[in-house]
């Protein structure tokens, strides 16, 4: 694999993802019809992430522009900056310390056994995105969280609606908005009644103590499941369909092959909208205050100036990759997501060594209209 944009263009993208950049920083047209500056400069993104005066609270607002007809809440941890954002990172910081990521890694070992088991009795022509991708990251999440197995069907399509981007069924998104709402609120009571060791539990306790209000716990408990559930799904069916079709290396799976596929398949190939809340100069572009600013990861993850060695990292000096983001609002969830990506690639190969596309129509199908990138059905053989 070089460090080529060319070769991640696969499934369908916006339009202003779907090319070569024109610019370090150019102005790009929403579905929405609003414009904002997409930074697709590795250095130049790395800088606009960490950068105070690009503002998510900022983005918010009612009148600031948007790239689809749903934003996310104010109080939620991905809405935020500052002090506010800092105390509620600190009370989540509780799910993803080493001790409580390293204790997961019996269940997804389980769990993905069992999925594929599953997919071996179904037989060749099985789907890996609804018998593997998808429900592995749910078992996850539910020991984490302490969210019940059974309650997946709630997520598949409210978490997905979420990320829509397009401006279709405004009003069937917010239906599902409000049933994720009313969902976490109902188990965070039953968690206040009866308690366990899940996180969810732990962050009711910290509500209790005065840490944080009850609309951020709901918040943070959403933002947990959307951030754990969605892009990691999607995550793991790219990271699968570039084994099959691409050109990674066929040797044992290390961390470096792990990573490198994260780098080149983001399943969130941009970033949240940033607002200038002063003027600012990003390269050589003026950003004015008001304007929004997207980090284009899919782009700088395939900067031809900073990755340019082949596929597998060898160097551990190679910069890293932006698919976690960086910054403040950097994904916590990383040592989780690079867990569950390790023990599920590893026990697919080691299940499945011959693992092929199946050659027949439909085998592949991507999803559409999503600010998170994937495929809804990858059918293999063996």
């Amino acid at each position: 694999m070089s460090g080529t944009f060319e070769h991640c263009q696969t499934g369908p993208l916006p339009s202003f993802l779907a090319a070569p950049p024109r610019a370090a920083v150019q102005r790009v047209r929403m579905p929405t019809g609003d414009h904002m500056w997409l930074v697709t400069d590795y250095a130049l993104g790395r800088a606009a992430l960490a950068d105070t005066r690009l503002s998510r609270a900022a983005a918010t607002h009612p009148d600031a522009p948007k790239w689809g007809s749903v934003d996310l809440s104010p109080n939620s941890i991905m809405s935020l900056d500052g002090a506010d954002h800092a105390r509620l990172r600190r009370v989540a910081a509780a799910a993803f310390t080493g001790t409580r990521v390293t204790a997961q890694a019996a269940v997804i070992e389980e769990a993905a056994d069992a999925l594929l088991d599953r997919v071996q009795a179904a037989g060749p022509g099985a789907d890996l995105v609804s018998g593997y991708a998808s429900p592995l990251p749910m078992v996850a999440l539910s020991s984490l969280l302490g969210v019940p197995v059974t309650d997946r069907p709630v997520f598949d399509a409210a978490v997905t609606a979420l990320f829509d981007m397009t401006s279709r069924r405004v009003g069937a998104r917010g239906r599902h908005v409000l049933t994720l709402v009313q969902y976490m609120s109902s188990l965070i009571d039953g968690k206040r009644d009866a308690p366990g060791p899940d996180l969810l539990s732990a962050l009711v306790r910290a509500e209790q103590s005065g840490e944080i209000s009850r609309i951020e716990l709901i918040n943070l408990g959403l933002a947990l499941l959307m951030a754990g559930y969605e892009t990691t799904a999607h995550q793991l069916s790219l990271a699968i369909l570039e084994l099959l079709t691409g050109d990674a290396p066929g040797g044992a799976f290390v961390e470096e092959l792990v990573d490198e596929l994260l780098r080149k398949t983001p399943s969130t190939p941009i970033t949240f909208p940033r607002v200038a809340v002063e003027d600012l100069v990003l390269g050589e572009t003026r950003v004015r205050k008001g304007e929004a600013v997207i980090v284009s990861l899919l782009h700088c993850n395939h900067d031809p100036g900073v990755f340019r060695t082949p596929a597998v990292r060898s160097d551990a000096r190679r910069p890293a990759h932006l698919t976690f983001g960086h910054g403040a609002h950097r994904c916590m969830g990383a040592p989780l997501v690079l867990l569950q990506m390790r023990i599920a690639l590893t026990r697919l190969r080691q299940r499945f060594p011959g693992l092929r596309l199946a050659p027949r129509d439909g085998a592949l199908v991507w999803r559409e209209g999503l600010a998170t990138r994937g495929v809804s059905r990858l059918l293999v053989e063996w």
